[in-house]
């Protein structure tokens, strides 16, 4: 097989060759901009304060503590803030996939009267909105003010999803529907017993973008939810790293100003590490339908 590759490579023009080491080297470049980060993130959490701020990172061991997840895993508000962001996630995505496969349907069907203005409109809201203003006033018409319903509601439906749904399910053969006709299927029938089994791939995608974009959110909180009880880890996180003021019990004990910014510093690494740890964990089992439904989507119709 190698041979192959090898023999493949060497038909190859020398332009096409050079043209490859060029991609080669850029996508490298890219992967070593993303992956050194990481790393000294995941290493720089687990150092002293006071050897990270004076020697960097080191693989003194003796240097190595696990103070910073102590304290932010002994917080209280680290974990509300970690439970209400799954929960937030879990429910955005749910119902923004049901509301996405739903609407996306009639939009793939071509006998769907109207399906031209429909998908005018909906393009349009994606060039424009209705701003943050009139969006809050919305809001507290609706008295959703400090209601977990005001950050789910707007995220409900996604366009962008939608179109990428609508292609997919175009590119289902058409004899799947012509055999659930004549079965006498109905038409509700026919989405959820014969064409959403065959949506896998479309659906795990459009899920783990609804996840992940609730997750990584945190303005919409910031605007609508004031409660500290309901507020997402992102909030916290928020106040850790870009505020530099983390909770107080995470640096109460310690009375030394120089002390308190060295262990803050270690807290912020230690924080991103563990609000990243969802999605580090849910993406090797969405990843295998995420390729296919991405591409489908993109391309089939």
């Amino acid at each position: 097989m190698k041979h192959k590759k090898n023999s493949a490579f060497a038909r190859q023009s020398a332009g096409d060759r050079a043209l490859l080491i060029v991609a080669y080297t850029i996508l490298g470049l890219f992967l070593a901009a993303i992956i050194f980060p990481i790393i000294y993130i995941i290493l720089s959490s687990f150092i002293d304060p006071i050897t990270l701020q004076n020697k960097g990172v080191t693989f003194d061991f003796s240097k190595w503590t696990l103070m910073a997840y102590e304290r932010v895993l002994g917080n209280a508000q680290i974990w509300v803030g970690f439970k209400n962001a799954l929960l937030y996630s879990i429910e955005a995505t749910i119902l923004g996939g049901v509301v996405t496969l739903l609407a996306a349907y009639p939009m793939s069907r071509p006998d769907f009267r109207g399906r031209g203005f429909f998908n005018v409109i909906f393009v349009i809201t994606m060039f424009f909105g209705g701003g943050l203003i009139p969006t809050y006033l919305l809001i507290n018409d609706l008295n959703l003010l400090d209601n977990p319903l005001a950050i789910l509601l707007p995220c409900a439906f996604n366009v962008w999803n939608m179109i990428i749904a609508r292609t997919y399910y175009q590119g289902i053969p058409r004899d799947l529907q012509e055999a659930a006709d004549i079965d006498g299927a109905t038409e509700m029938a026919y989405f959820f017993k014969i064409l959403i089994p065959v949506c896998t791939p479309i659906i795990a995608t459009i899920s783990m973008w609804n996840f992940v974009g609730m997750w990584n959110s945190y303005f919409d909180a910031m605007i609508y939810l004031k409660d500290p009880a309901k507020q997402p880890l992102q909030l916290v996180l928020r106040s850790i790293l870009i505020q530099s003021q983390p909770e107080a019990g995470m640096v109460s004990d310690i009375q030394s100003t120089a002390e308190r910014a060295q262990l803050a510093e270690l807290l912020k690494y230690a924080t991103i590490i563990i609000s990243s740890i969802p999605l580090m964990i849910m993406y090797p089992f969405f990843q295998k339908y995420f390729d296919n439904g991405i591409m489908a989507g993109a391309v089939k119709g």
